[in-house]
């Protein structure tokens, strides 16, 4: 599977998240052990590198969390965002002051290997349903705060993106049907306030519910929580009449039996939730 170039985030998103970061990180008196450690005028130069082998993420935040903390530290990117790269391979080079580096380097690090398992962990994904018409998306169960990253490191790894957030698109879920009485009232409502711009989705977890759904004219579903021979009812049942999405504790082990069923789209969680961090270190290299 090709990853095509991922557009990259305008760093005026970025900032406030390494800004939060590194606060987080300096604390009361900043980096006590490189200034024990370290003479004020020592220049250094380290390599960011891949320890294990995968896809790469991160790494204008890795640029910026050198820079806030010395605007004169030279940020040297060997790759892009979304490119697969192999066990040692060297992602960038940072030259500056030694203090200031290694005041930097947790955070940098901290984004990059959280955002690049992400990444990874997608590419395999999408590569293991490839073959299948389904797409591979993510949710908005996210780490609060990094909600933004998160969903483009998916991006980087070939997936795509559900909703960014509660104002994307209507999504009629479990609760608010049982609170607006039954499925047909909820994507009435729904529809009456929608008007023809913000698109409707509407989660069903049986058969009958999504027949209900299908003669509203909603034009996508959310399968939920079903097993894969009922996916495949209800995939036939929509065919011609709405997109299908299965969702529901989806994972690695579990996706192809759900792609194979015929769906469109396979929400997972799983992706900004249970990923496994990418091994990268900072390495002195004079």
């Amino acid at each position: 599977m090709t990853v095509k170039q991922e557009p990259a985030l305008a760093e005026v998103l970025l900032k406030p998240l390494v800004e939060a970061a590194l606060t987080e990180d300096l604390g009361r008196r900043g980096d006590v052990t490189s200034q024990a450690t370290i003479p004020a005028d020592m220049q250094a130069q380290l390599q960011i590198k891949a320890r294990q082998a995968g896809v790469i993420c991160g790494m204008d935040l890795a640029r910026l969390s050198f820079a806030l903390i010395d605007g004169q530290t030279e940020f040297m990117a060997q790759v892009n965002d979304g490119e697969t790269v192999e066990a040692g391979a060297v992602l960038a080079i940072v030259r500056g002051n030694a203090r200031n580096l290694l005041t930097a380097e947790r955070t940098a690090l901290n984004f990059m290997t959280h955002l690049s398992g992400i990444a990874t962990d997608t590419k395999k994904i999408a590569d293991s349903v490839a073959e299948y018409p389904a797409q591979i998306t993510c949710t908005r169960k996210t780490i609060p705060g990094l909600r933004i990253v998160q969903k483009y490191a998916v991006r980087c790894g070939g997936g795509r993106n559900h909703r960014l957030g509660l104002d994307d698109a209507i999504l009629i879920k479990d609760n608010h049907i049982a609170i607006a009485g039954d499925i047909k009232t909820a994507i009435k409502q729904a529809q009456d306030f929608a008007g023809h711009l913000i698109p409707i989705e509407v989660e069903v977890d049986t058969l009958e519910q999504l027949e209900q759904a299908l003669d509203t004219g909603v034009s996508l579903v959310l399968l939920d929580n079903m097993a894969p021979e009922i996916l495949a009812q209800a995939v036939v049942m929509c065919k011609g009449r709405a997109k299908t999405e299965a969702s529901g504790g989806i994972t690695p082990e579990t996706v192809q039996a759900v792609a194979k069923t015929g769906v469109d789209f396979i929400a997972m969680g799983y992706l900004t939730q249970s990923t496994t961090a990418l091994d990268i270190g900072l390495d002195f290299s004079a």
